[in-house]
């Protein structure tokens, strides 16, 4: 075991947080109150465990099995520990839960009033990972997005005490075009995983099979395909940006690095020409915060 890997296992809650640092987008930036900075870290806890439950990228040594009272014949089953942190989120709301991330949550869901939807939608997405690993349609892969990264918004919009019906909806575009522009940097890992989120339909619309997606880099049928759906992510983007000059302040910035660092991945991907196998194409921070001016200032 790595010394990372033995330090995780030591200490799975800190593991799992320690991994924020490693994400597309700031997860609880240092411009923000303190207090929203420890409910969106409480918050984050609970998803990047529930991904990594879902992933099999547990801590090593069944730790967090152990604390989730899952006996270790059962410890490598992705369904019973989700199942075991289902009923462990329900704790949340009505007793004492037994995992310490989810313990930290507990004060951020009694302060803001937080309904279990949000979380249980995450929890269910990662049940659908462990049976669905491909979406015929563009429609289909939009169902699961309403499950697998809508709900965070949601819940930065309920912590910060400014949802409303029609920033929940342009929220909601946000999240599901970055969700489509992680799967589209990701494709070659996620078919590691036997998981294609490009949808059917398309792929076929675009003469792609799956053996092209395996390849060390991509024909030209791949790059017009991922152009295709790197689109519609633009699109969703576009649509969800009025959300950033309906808040003021610091939430302001905080959602302005959300649809930023999404317009600056697909510029990265635009100029990988399109070729996303031969390595996740990422922004550097000189277009990243070109791209977080013109959105604070409204461009397109």
């Amino acid at each position: 075991m790595t010394a990372t890997g033995t330090a995780r296992a030591a200490d799975p809650v800190r593991g799992t947080l320690d991994k924020a640092a490693g994400e597309n987008f700031p997860v609880a930036p240092f411009f923000l109150p303190r207090a929203w900075r420890d409910d969106l870290m409480a918050v984050y806890g609970f998803a990047r465990l529930v991904d990594d439950i879902g992933d099999g990228d547990l801590a090593p040594g069944g730790a967090d099995a152990r604390l989730l009272g899952v006996p270790g014949a059962a410890a490598e089953n992705r369904l019973v520990l989700l199942d075991a942190f289902e009923a462990d989120l329900r704790r949340v709301f009505d007793s004492v839960p037994r995992h310490p991330l989810l313990r930290r949550l507990q004060p951020t869901v009694r302060r803001h009033s937080l309904t279990p939807g949000p979380f249980l939608g995450l929890i269910a997405a990662n049940r659908q990972d462990q049976s669905v690993g491909r979406y015929e349609t563009y429609g289909d892969l939009l169902a699961y997005c309403e499950l697998s990264a809508n709900p965070v918004g949601r819940l930065v919009l309920a912590v910060t005490g400014t949802a409303t019906p029609e920033r929940i909806r342009r929220s909601d575009a946000v999240c599901t075009a970055l969700q489509i522009i992680e799967h589209l940097q990701d494709v070659a890992e996620d078919l590691a995983r036997d998981r294609v989120y490009l949808p059917a339909e398309d792929m076929r619309r675009f003469h792609v099979r799956e053996a092209d997606l395996a390849a060390p880099t991509a024909g030209a049928s791949v790059r017009a395909l991922v152009a295709y759906e790197a689109q519609r992510a633009r699109d969703l983007l576009e649509e969800g940006a009025p959300l950033v000059g309906s808040v003021h302040g610091r939430l302001r910035l905080l959602l302005a690095g959300f649809v930023a660092g999404g317009k600056a991945a697909l510029r990265a991907i635009a100029a990988a020409d399109h070729d996303v196998l031969s390595g996740p194409p990422k922004p550097g921070k000189v277009p990243l915060l070109r791209e977080m001016g013109s959105t604070l200032r409204g461009e397109r």
